[in-house]
């Protein structure tokens, strides 16, 4: 028995270390590619080659050829210079001239909610510079809702006494009086410095409000922040919100930098990335058992923070507003990371905690391209489940030929069958090859079914009946012997060696439903990075990132990490048989077209999450430049699918994308501002 036992843990060693070395030489590949990008651009610029005047003259033309190349297209460079128009125009609407008039102040200030709640605002101060405090004290101040208090423990040294005369300054203003003549100010003066997490906790003791928000000591709020939230804490009974927010710089919130527009909750992200940050607002109940702030994440106490309340929150809420304004200075974590290293690895700490509450043991954390707190997180495979490829194809042996070879020659998991679903192919070379895989060194791997043998998929006269990709998918998944279905476009080619290691840690999860890939064309431009609902002419579904090159960080680094989405695409999609079966797999009656996103909205009506992961990379050889055929017959199925779309998801549709924000525009892919439409939004 003990013999037994040590053959069982020597496996488990192995294969941790089999799998670990596939995460490195995936590691390596994509290092080496980005490596091959950043070399293939210097060797693009002539600068170099410059000797002579006339040869200058010479590569200045060949330079401005190289920056249409980068871009893809002249196209490219023209969108690149709109979105920053479109940025540069949308940065003052939601500035100082997103602020209410006199008559919406004196509206907000006086309506009477059922729920008037107090909320607490706690801010630690440090040494605090008086521009920064009095801006931020008045934020506070100038609120339209006024059911507020703000809660301030100072551990300023002593060469910073004026901090408390500034502060006490604001003692006698009209605004800051309670009805019974109390101030909403609670200063307190602490013995010591403590650090952020010691003093805000100190702040949490002068609180009295039933619920509390965070607020750093140089920030600002916008003046009806607090509305907003207390109206969704009495429509939605909300317990933990939050809002978008920006950094600026200077000392006027119009001089911004980067605007963060975030998705509603949703947890993949957050594990990742620290993305709600700004403006927590939480019922004081929540922190029951447990500290506001753990001083051993100092650095990353926010993160540790959110992760922790949200995960006891029921009705976690995201105001898609932009209503924090983060100050960026000389020090300041908005500055960069670099102010505060030690906050990356406290910030991976705390995302290990959280794992480990969830009963996560064998995980590894590490940055991303994108920033040192952004991460990558790779959860441990368990067993060797086998996994069925599922590929329809009909003709189109080279594709064919060149998805299957890339699966068999560059794939670390092999506990693998593919079935290729035949489905009226007439072409003497794809009848080869198919002959090739039944009598070669594949046959024990590869099964061909035939959609049409046994002719109950056939019209009466035996004629094939008009392609139904989703039927033909379906019959595919019905042959498949293994516990998870992986669907691959037969137009695919594998890049990332441990793909299907990437596809399974998360489909594996009981949380999660589909797991989609990151597919590019043949230019490693950007076929497919999730799905985003009602984007597109069709306002369907479209593609997040369409046509932006590979090595692009993403909207707030979107492409750097795993992340939770709507849907993702079938051309490489990973679920659980199960979980297949559950839903009735794909729905016949979407034959061509958004069969794969309805597929995902089913799973997500029984509570599954769908994830996109960047790392898990395929090549998709759909042309780029043509895109869906929509003319005659074809232009009708789309519309009609359509249609049928929009009416089956019409409530979901109607109530947008929670992972993406209603501040986006769209009619582009590319996390462009609809400042059109910035009006309509500030009054919802």
């Amino acid at each position: 028995m003990n013999q037994e036992q040590d053959y069982k843990a020597a496996y488990e060693r192995e294969k941790l270390k089999s799998a670990d070395l596939a995460q490195r030489i995936a590691e390596l590949e994509d290092k080496n590619s980005e490596l091959e990008f950043k070399l293939g651009r210097i060797k693009n610029n002539p600068l170099w080659k410059a000797s002579t005047p006339a040869r200058n003259a010479v590569h200045f033309v060949i330079r401005q050829k190289d920056r249409i190349k980068n871009c893809g297209s002249i196209h490219g460079v023209v969108a690149k210079i709109k979105y920053k128009q479109i940025e540069k125009k949308a940065m003052k609407h939601y500035g100082t001239e997103s602020f209410p008039d006199e008559e919406t102040i004196k509206k907000q200030r006086e309506e009477v909610f059922p729920k008037m709640v107090k909320i607490s605002i706690l801010t630690p101060l440090y040494n605090t510079p008086e521009k920064f405090l009095r801006d931020m004290i008045e934020s506070v101040v100038n609120q339209t809702y006024s059911n507020w208090e703000l809660c301030l423990a100072d551990g300023s040294d002593a060469e910073h006494s004026n901090v408390e005369e500034i502060v006490k300054s604001y003692f006698d203003n009209p605004l800051v009086k309670n009805a019974d003549g109390s101030c909403k100010i609670v200063y307190q003066r602490l013995a010591k410095n403590t650090g952020i997490s010691g003093n805000t906790n100190e702040c949490v003791k002068l609180a009295t409000g039933e619920y509390i928000g965070l607020l750093d000591h140089d920030d600002i709020l916008h003046p009806e922040v607090l509305y907003w939230y207390v109206k969704a804490i009495n429509e939605e009974k909300s317990d933990y919100l939050y809002c978008d927010e920006t950094t600026f710089s200077g000392d006027s919130i119009d001089h911004m930098l980067t605007m963060h527009f975030k998705p509603d909750y949703a947890i993949d992200n957050l594990r990742a990335n620290n993305y709600i940050c700004h403006f927590s607002v939480f019922k004081r109940s929540l922190l029951e058992g447990t500290e506001l702030f753990r001083t051993k994440f100092d650095g990353s106490q926010d993160h540790d923070m959110i992760l922790r309340l949200t995960d006891s929150a029921k009705h976690i809420t995201h105001i898609p507003k932009l209503l924090y304004y983060w100050r960026s200075h000389a020090g300041s974590v908005a500055s960069g990371i670099e102010a505060k290293s030690y906050a990356i690895d406290a910030a991976k700490g705390s995302v290990a905690d959280h794992l480990r509450r969830h009963g996560y043991e064998h995980f590894k954390i590490t940055s991303t391209r994108a920033f040192e707190t952004i991460f990558k997180i790779a959860y441990e495979v368990s067993g060797t489940p086998k996994i069925s490829i599922v590929i329809p194809n009909c003709d189109h042996e080279e594709d064919l030929r060149r998805c299957i070879k890339s699966i068999y020659e560059k794939s670390t998991y092999d506990n693998y069958e593919i079935i290729i679903v035949e489905n009226g192919s007439k072409t003497s070379e794809i009848k080869g090859y198919y002959d090739e895989l039944q009598n070669g060194s594949m046959k024990d791997i590869v099964k061909i079914v035939d959609y049409y043998a046994d002719g109950k998929h056939c019209n009466a006269d035996g004629s094939h009946p008009s392609f139904n990709y989703s039927a033909v998918v379906n019959y595919g998944v019905s042959t498949a012997t293994g516990e998870y279905i992986l669907l691959l476009n037969n137009d695919t080619q594998v890049i990332t060696v441990n793909w299907m290691e990437e596809l399974l840690m998360y489909a594996q999860r009981k949380d999660v439903g589909a797991v989609g890939g990151k597919l590019y064309f043949p230019n490693r431009k950007i076929q497919h990075a999730g799905i985003v609902l009602r984007l597109g002419a069709h306002r369907t579904a479209g593609h997040s990132h369409y046509g932006q090159e590979g090595m692009n960080l993403g909207y707030m680094g979107r492409l750097c990490y795993a992340q939770d989405v709507s849907a993702v695409t079938g051309a490489c999609l990973m679920v659980s048989k199960a979980k297949y079966d559950e839903v009735g797999g794909f729905d016949e009656s979407f034959e061509v077209s958004l069969n794969d996103v309805d597929f995902c909205l089913k799973l997500r009506e029984k509570n599954y999450l769908n994830v996109f992961t960047p790392f898990a990379e395929m090549y998709h050889y759909e042309s780029a430049s043509r895109g869906l055929d929509l003319e005659g017959e074809n232009a009708k199925r789309y519309d009609k699918e359509s249609e049928h779309f929009r009416t089956k998801w019409k409530e979901v549709l109607d109530k947008g994308d929670p992972y993406y924000n209603p501040n986006f525009s769209l009619d582009r892919s590319d996390f462009s501002l609809n400042v059109e439409g910035y009006s309509s939004l500030r009054n919802q």
